[in-house]
């Protein structure tokens, strides 16, 4: 696996995982709190995880891809519950 792509799927993983969680754990209309601070803990890990890429040709790059996709899972699943708490 390519440093590319061993620094943007863990991102993503935390994503989906923060987002499950979320899905089942939250009372309510609590979703709308949690899955924000979900995206912040993808924000921090990103940062950490760019941290320890020994190379940093393509930061921005891998970056936007890490947070890009995250943002896409996290959106995807305010969506979905939103439509089942409605």
């Amino acid at each position: 696996m390519t440093f590319k792509l061993a620094s943007i799927v863990p991102v993503w993983l935390l994503a989906l995982v923060g987002s499950v969680l979320v899905a089942l754990l939250s009372p309510g209309d609590d979703y709308l709190t949690w899955l924000p601070i979900v995206m912040a803990g993808t924000t921090l890990a990103t940062f950490c995880i760019q941290l320890f890429v020994f190379t940093k040709h393509g930061l921005v790059t891998r970056m936007m891809a890490s947070l890009g996709g995250s943002f896409i899972i996290v959106a995807v699943a305010t969506g979905v519950l939103a439509l089942l708490s409605a």
